[in-house]
C-alpha cells in the first residue's frame, strides 16, 4: 500500500496530472506526470504532510485509473495491487511535488506482473528523460 502522504485522492489532483502533465503510451498502461504538480490551494482541507513538507517539498503523489473494461472486480483489484506495488518502489525516483496517474488499458487485466512492470519502466524513462515543449529536436536545422 502507499503511503498516505504519497496517494491521489482528490478529482481535481487527477484531472491537474492528466491536463498538465506529460504524457507515455504503452500497450497496457498510460502515465500521465506533471512534474509541478497542483500547488494545494488556501481552501484545500488536505494539506501536504509528507516527510519535504517541512522544507516545502510536497511528495510525490500516484493515483491509478482502471476501468471495468480491464475485468472483473477482482481482476481490477489485482491490477491495482500489482501497480501500486510498482509504483511505490519508484516514487523515490519522481521529482518531489510531482503528480502521477497510471491508467490501465484493458490488456492489463491480462498482462503478467512483469509485463506491468516493464511497461511502467519503459513509460517513465520516456517521461523522465523528456525535454520541456518548446525545445528544438536533436538534429534540428540540418
Amino acid at each position: 500500500m502507499l503511503p498516505s502522504e504519497n496517494r491521489l485522492r482528490r478529482r481535481q489532483d487527477f484531472s491537474t496530472a492528466v491536463k498538465r502533465g506529460r504524457r507515455a503510451g504503452k500497450p497496457l498502461l498510460v502515465v500521465h506526470l506533471d512534474r509541478e504538480g497542483g500547488r494545494p490551494g488556501p481552501t484545500d482541507r488536505e494539506s501536504d504532510c509528507g516527510p519535504h513538507a517541512a522544507e516545502g517539498l510536497p511528495s510525490a503523489r500516484a493515483g491509478f485509473v482502471v476501468s471495468k473494461a480491464v475485468g472483473s472486480a477482482v481482476v481490477r483489484n489485482l491490477v491495482k495491487r500489482r501497480l501500486r506495488h510498482l509504483v511505490r518502489e519508484r516514487l523515490p525516483r519522481l521529482p518531489a511535488g510531482s503528480l502521477i496517474v497510471v491508467r490501465a488499458l484493458p490488456q492489463a487485466g491480462s498482462a503478467s506482473y512483469l509485463d506491468l512492470e516493464h511497461d511502467l519502466d519503459a513509460a517513465l524513462r520516456r517521461l523522465l528523460r523528456a525535454e520541456p515543449t518548446g525545445s528544438a529536436p536533436t538534429g534540428a536545422g540540418r
